[in-house]
């Protein structure tokens, strides 16, 4: 099967210009851990025989301006330790971390510092939040250690407040809100200072299922409101899929496939991440370019027209109900029909594939 390239399913970002940069990266927890670096020995052997684990190995990517970007795997994969490698809150052994042409592993405290403050912002799956101050002094805390005016950073807490949904809540405090609220308290705290890049580490994980589905649509919401670069990490796969433009899935410390969704649901790279999506329906995360094919000589081509970008569901009562080929368009231009047969045979796969 030919994978569909990645300007055929996200035309927006595909283009954007990269704003971080990940090269290389090892982190390595033990003795002598530089000399660890470029070992090729499994977790296991190099445990054995060196006293050292290989958190991270030779992780490289590029995340576009405006992205959200998931990272994800097992626990114990390395994802969590890759985040905060890219922060520097753990300190990476090799490699090169990049944010708009400035390698932040060159950065001394004064600057990273300042990275931290400006920049770049994490939300914890714990929320960390002071449980002395009310919601908008919770707010407008990072701007309060930077140095923001008070009139101004309140002005820019209560801005972020309505933004996240707590408008009414601005003088409660933490233990009074629930657990999603609480961690929309901690997104508005990482918005107020209007970083350059938001990182997420499993920052739903603990909640519970119906506001952990509320929280991933807020960041949805928030990510077409405010256009931020995010990068979320999780061990969830109906998460990534929900919520990633991309998805890189760590397993071991090291890189194992990186794709769009469909890519990773349509094309997994090996056992290990075929394993990870046999249960997905296909037909929710494929796009048309997936099961498209040419128009035949003669076929009528007067049927309805259908974006590239759709998904296979969403295109399934147009398809079933047209009774002749549908159109898959882009830019004017004829890219291949789609029909009942394909449709069909998408829907019915996996549950033939189950007996």
């Amino acid at each position: 099967m030919t994978v569909p390239s990645v300007t055929e399913r996200i035309p927006l970002g595909a283009e954007s210009p990269s704003v971080l940069d990940a090269r290389g990266l090892w982190k390595v927890f033990g003795p002598k851990a530089d000399s660890v670096v470029g070992s090729a020995l499994g977790r296991k052997e190099l445990k054995e025989q060196t006293g050292c684990v290989a958190a991270v190995r030779d992780v490289s990517f590029s995340v576009r301006r405006g992205e959200v970007f998931v990272v994800m795997g097992l626990s114990g994969s390395g994802k969590s330790t890759l985040v905060r490698c890219l922060t520097r809150l753990i300190e990476p052994t090799a490699g090169e971390i990049v944010l708009d042409g400035e390698d932040i592993r060159k950065a001394d405290e004064r600057r990273l510092r300042e990275l931290r403050r400006h920049r770049m912002a994490m939300v914890f799956q714990h929320f960390g939040l002071l449980p002395h101050r009310c919601v908008l002094d919770n707010v407008a805390f990072g701007l309060e250690i930077r140095g923001v005016p008070k009139q101004q950073r309140y002005t820019r807490a209560r801005e972020v407040v309505e933004l996240v949904g707590l408008t009414g809540f601005e003088n409660s405090y933490p233990d009074q809100l629930s657990g999603g609220m609480q961690q929309r308290v901690g997104l508005a705290r990482a918005l107020a200072a209007d970083p350059e890049v938001l990182l997420f580490d499993e920052p739903f994980s603990a909640l519970d299922p119906l506001i952990r589905r509320e929280m991933q649509n807020e960041v949805i919401r928030l990510h077409h409101e405010v256009g931020k670069t995010m990068i979320f990490i999780t061990h969830d796969l109906n998460e990534a899929l929900k919520l990633g433009d991309r998805i890189l899935i760590m397993r071991d410390g090291a890189l194992v496939q990186m794709g769009t969704p469909d890519q990773v649901v349509g094309a997994p790279a090996d056992d290990y991440v075929r394993d990870f999506v046999s249960d997905v329906p296909r037909s929710d995360v494929l796009t048309l370019p997936w099961i498209m094919r040419d128009a035949r000589p003669g076929e009528p081509l007067d049927g309805p027209e259908l974006a590239p970008e759709t998904v296979i569901r969403d295109a399934a009562r147009t398809v079933l109900s047209a009774g002749r080929p549908v159109k898959v368009v882009a830019g004017g231009a004829l890219l291949g029909v789609v029909t009942t047969a394909e449709i069909l045979e998408v829907i019915a796969g996996p549950s033939e594939e189950k007996h």
